[in-house]
């Protein structure tokens, strides 16, 4: 009985899934026919947020977070989301790694067992193989796994992007590495965790050319079409590090896949690390490093500790796949190819500094180094929340080599592929399958250009790679012609870029196009017209967030107004600094205007300087510190330890 004295009941079905999306057809009509039932509700869950709580986390290391703290413009914009109720609740991800420190009090309360295995010891325990006096090896799980969810406001490291998503871990790098490890790894619980995070791959050494074998392919394909009850299972990916070595990373089968989301980096003040990788296949960027501090991704450690030396795409990745968690909390019916139309929306070139950008042929401006720019989770999660499914995956393959080609010191192949315009008229992937000998493959540049005039570079040069192999049916992968139209005249142009004496010849060339039938830039310029706004500046204008269907390259910082706000930004939103916010950030806290019960309007008001939050003006109101100040209990102020 739900209520005493009334006649409310509560009926649980075991037949019945929970959080189902929909609800059950056959218990719906039975109940409808049955005349002794006047009234029934499928329960579902609500979101509900505390009214009054901050946004911003009281851990001791979040002030070091400074990809997401607003230390720097633009951040993630993970507070954000945050403030819109998101943090990853009932989503699962697993970090695909060495290990996990499961025990670790910032991951322990989000630990979750059903996602974890070892399969390099082929136990359920997924906890890391510690050193023998040289060291601890097995770390970089326990870090990744940290961004994605440390727990949050429990006075231990900092927090994860999405603190309320379970994490778990499976153990496969510390031992032989086989095809039939990375498939069950790949493969681990497809109905039950939602993202696979991982942070490997081949070589970065700038002469090898691999990809997933046999079993690990089959189990991408297996995972993105059964996965999450069809929905498709997410894989994010880390780019490489091989920029040092000239490596780039379509040369690397799993990161250049159309089933992974491929992650690169940026350091803080927006340039390039000599680490990165480039190519095509880079979808998204996150931050990585900072140049300006010595702090640099804050995450959990081995042996209960944090760390903030995390670095390299290795980081850039988790956090990408905490922000994907956060979307899919609020959107939970999204496949995995609507995250990557999402994704895609939601970067922005803001500051991201590379020669290289350049606007294809729907407006999109677009960089070998960093895919779509910048991933922001303000716009993934406002994008999520009303986004319409993607109509079917269509795929049109061309044969465009009949007979074998001499390369010589340039070879160009033309090849109309308007017969695919009947199924495709929005591009998603676009693969080209080759096959060619060459005498020093990494002389060897390959690009490709659109009937709508965007040219993809697919392999620059690589100076290691001395290999006479040349690529034996090797597929190449870019994203750089998302919404095209295909219909036209397809360029593939094979260019000599070292010694004259260098030879080859092309046997095979299949241009792979994957796409949809709906017109999707149509979508785009539509959404721009409904969508709601969660910044704007003292004229009431909508500051970059809105549009998250539209492509406006507009850096998401809020702009500084000498003079007061004239527009009210209502009851939902705060006043800050000649903006309307969502929430109030680090070092301020929300309160009302005036004491009028008629006016309803907030603002962010200064926190004590001693605090990092609070929940007042006084020294005496605070609920973090700053880096370097112990948070007393008792007196709630900061001190000098």
């Amino acid at each position: 009985q739900v209520m005493e004295g009334e006649p409310y009941y509560h009926f649980r079905h075991r037949g019945t899934r929970q959080r189902a999306l929909s609800r059950h057809w056959g218990w719906h009509m039975r109940l409808t026919r049955d005349p002794q039932v006047l009234w029934f509700e499928q329960q579902t869950v609500k979101r509900r947020s505390k009214r009054g709580a901050s946004v911003v986390p009281t851990d001791p290391w979040f002030p070091k977070q400074w990809y997401m703290n607003n230390d720097v413009h633009p951040d993630l914009n993970i507070l954000t989301a945050w403030s819109r109720g998101y943090t990853g609740l009932g989503v699962v991800l697993t970090v695909l790694d060495d290990g996990l420190e499961k025990d670790h009090p910032d991951l322990a309360a989000n630990y979750d067992p059903l996602a974890s295995y070892d399969f390099n010891s082929n136990d359920p325990d997924p906890q890391p193989r510690y050193g023998d006096g040289d060291g601890d090896k097995n770390w970089h799980g326990t870090r990744c796994a940290g961004e994605v969810a440390a727990v949050a406001n429990n006075k231990v490291c900092g927090a994860g992007v999405a603190y309320n998503a379970k994490i778990g871990g499976v153990r496969m790098l510390d031992g032989s590495i086989m095809d039939i490890v990375e498939a069950q790894a790949l493969s681990l619980q497809p109905q039950y965790i939602h993202i696979y995070s991982a942070s490997w791959g081949p070589e970065d050494d700038g002469r090898t050319v691999d990809g997933p074998g046999v079993l690990a392919a089959a189990a991408f394909h297996k995972g993105v079409s059964q996965g999450r009850g069809g929905l498709g299972s997410i894989f994010i990916w880390a780019s490489g590090n091989g920029g040092t070595n000239y490596d780039n990373c379509n040369c690397d089968g799993y990161t250049n896949s159309i089933y992974t989301v491929s992650v690169g980096s940026v350091l803080g003040d927006g340039s390039r690390p000599r680490y990165s990788e480039s190519c095509p296949a880079i979808l998204t960027t996150t931050y990585s490093s900072r140049t300006s501090s010595k702090v640099q991704i804050v995450t959990t450690d081995l042996h209960h500790s944090c760390t903030d030396k995390h670095t390299g795409t290795s980081a850039s990745a988790p956090l990408a796949a905490g922000m994907v968690a956060l979307a899919l909390e609020a959107n939970p019916a999204l496949t995995w190819r609507d995250l990557q139309h999402l994704i895609i929306r939601a970067s922005k070139p803001a500051h991201l500094q590379a020669e290289d950008w350049a606007e294809n042929g729907v407006g999109r401006r677009v960089s070998h180094y960093y895919g779509y720019g910048l991933l922001d989770a303000g716009l993934l999660v406002q994008a999520a929340t009303t986004w319409a499914g993607t109509r079917p995956q269509e795929k049109c393959s061309v044969q465009a080599v009949q007979v074998p080609r001499d390369i010589g010191s340039k070879l160009t192949i033309s090849t109309d592929v308007s017969s695919c315009s009947q199924s495709i008229r929005s591009l998603e992937h676009v693969q080209v399958q080759l096959s060619l000998s060459y005498s020093r493959r990494g002389d060897l540049l390959v690009a490709l250009s659109s009937p709508m005039g965007t040219t993809s570079t697919l392999v620059t040069v690589r100076p290691y790679d001395t290999s006479e192999e040349g690529y034996k049916d090797w597929t190449f992968m870019s994203t750089h012609f998302w919404d095209e139209n295909p219909k036209g005249i397809w360029t593939l142009r094979l260019e000599n870029r070292g010694d004259d004496t260098n030879t080859g010849q092309l046997s095979s060339f299949i241009l792979h196009l994957h796409g949809t039938d709906e017109d999707m830039p149509a979508r785009r310029s539509a959404a721009t017209a409904k969508d709601e706004c969660l910044r704007r500046d003292e004229l009431g204008d909508c500051q970059g967030e809105r549009g998250f269907g539209g492509d406006s390259d507009t850096a998401l910082i809020p702009r500084v107004s000498p003079q007061p706000l004239s527009t009210d930004c209502g009851s939902s939103l705060y006043t800050h600094q000649g903006s309307c916010l969502s929430y109030c950030p680090p070092r301020y806290y929300g309160r009302a205007r005036s004491a009028t019960r008629r006016d309803s309007a907030r603002v962010c008001a200064s926190c004590h300087p001693s605090c990092y939050t609070c929940r007042g003006a006084s020294a005496n109101n605070c609920t973090s510190c700053p880096s370097g100040r112990t948070l007393q209990d008792v007196t709630h102020t900061c001190q000098h330890p």
